[in-house]
Order: structure tokens, then sequence, then C-alpha cells
């Protein structure tokens, strides 16, 4: 794996989403979920709306690597914000 520059904080994004999808799991297998329809125009279940807040996360930073030279913890923390809201309301 010498491919990889493996740094603690590539393992902490990882370890992050794989986390994550176990959760999602658990919480799935507990309350199966149902399609609903939020502010996106279609209908989506937990983890579509997981999905999309993962991609929303990628291009999220890649927008503030491209547009600001502020700290990337501001992106991370603007796409937890967005996961939050679309993970609720979407």
């Amino acid at each position: 794996m010498s491919w990889m520059a493996w740094t603690a904080p590539t393992a902490v994004f990882f370890i992050g989403i794989a986390l994550a999808l176990a959760i999602m799991t658990v919480w799935e297998l507990r309350k199966p979920t149902d399609t609903a329809r939020g502010f996106l125009p279609m209908m989506t279940t937990r983890g579509d709306r997981f999905f999309i807040s993962l991609l929303s996360a990628a291009f999220i930073h890649l927008v503030w690597l491209g547009t600001f030279s502020g700290p990337i913890l501001i992106a991370s923390l603007l796409s937890i914000a967005w996961a939050v809201v679309l993970m609720r309301w979407g």
C-alpha cells in the first residue's frame, strides 16, 4: 500500500466513512426507512440522502480548495452542517 500517503488525517477520514456506513446499516436494520419527499426534487431514503451528502461534501471541499485559501476545517464544518440539513429535511 505504498502507492498512497497514509497519513493520520487520511486514516481518520476512511475510518469515519466506514463507521458512518456501519451505523447507517445498523440503523436501517433496526428501523427500515420509507421513501420521503423533502426539499430535494425526488423521493429519497436515508441511504440516498447519506450518499448525496457524501458527494456534496466532496464538491464543497473542491470548491473550497479552488476558491479560498483558508483552513480546510471550515469546508469540513460546512459539509457536516449540510449533511445534517440534508439528512433531516432533504
